[in-house]
């Protein structure tokens, strides 16, 4: 005859392990509640920050885009429709249910992240990596000039569908790029969104904004002051510093991004 002390002191174990598991489940089996949209560099690609978003997807699930500046797309649609792309994406994420969706870029996709809060500004976060591509500084020194005013030139003519060349400049590499006039002008207008120094100044709303540097940055010496400490003011706001060229700087400071994401509010 079997021992019922033994049976059922084994029942109420194998009960208590059961109870353990389904809630041990239901806590892994959560979804997270914020998405990151992520979007790369002048001629990059989308895979170029999957070291990053990795890192990022311990608290957000993570969203890499290709935008038009990309390699493959070549400048394919103007600055316009890019924070258009952008916005789909943002409200697709929204719809799903998360409550928190957050923008990181890295170099042109920085800067997009920040032009985005000037025109839609519908996130709750901007992460700006290593942020890249001025124009106005690359005008100022004669870098395309000719070319930005002939665009600027087309448009007013109602010429904007006229195709244009123009040498683009990337961390000190050059190449050659076609695109129409109406393009070439959004992107590299030195008062147009591009623009970061016042994008920034323009923000429609105060959010957290993490503005990340790499002391090898081309950049990183004008501090804080060319576009951080423009930002409206936001208490869970950070400036960055990392030990990275251009390049590194997204997966160099991916753990301290994270360590942001999670203190804030």
């Amino acid at each position: 005859m079997p021992n019922l002390s033994v049976t059922r002191a084994t029942c109420v174990r194998f009960i208590g392990l059961c109870v353990f598991l389904l809630m041990a489940s239901t806590v892994w089996a959560q979804p997270k509640t914020c998405a990151m949209v992520l979007m790369h560099g002048k001629w990059g690609h989308p895979n170029n920050l999957a070291v990053f978003g990795r890192t990022l997807e311990a608290v957000c699930e993570t969203y890499s885009i290709e935008m038009p500046w990309s390699r493959n797309r070549n400048y394919d649609q103007p600055y316009g429709v890019a924070i258009a792309e952008i916005s789909a994406k943002v409200q697709a994420l929204r719809a799903k249910g998360f409550s928190r969706v957050l923008l990181a870029g890295h170099s042109f996709g920085a800067n997009a992240a920040m032009a985005y809060m000037v025109t839609q500004a519908d996130v709750d976060g901007v992460i700006a990596l290593a942020p890249g591509h001025s124009p106005a500084l690359t005008y100022s020194r004669g870098i395309g000039k000719a070319a930005v005013d002939q665009a600027r030139q087309s448009v007013a003519e109602g010429k904007g569908a006229d195709l244009m060349e123009m040498d683009d400049y990337n961390q000190g590499k050059a190449r050659t790029v076609r695109m129409r006039a109406e393009v070439l002008l959004s992107y590299f207008d030195p008062v147009g969104l591009g623009n970061m120094s016042l994008s920034a100044s323009r923000f429609k709303r105060a959010v957290p904004f993490m503005w990340v540097i790499g002391t090898a940055d081309p950049l990183y010496p004008a501090g804080p002051a060319y576009a951080f400490e423009k930002v409206p003011s936001h208490p869970a706001s950070k400036y960055l510093v990392v030990e990275a060229d251009h390049m590194a700087t997204p997966d160099v400071a991916a753990a301290q991004v994270l360590e942001w994401v999670k203190s804030l509010p």
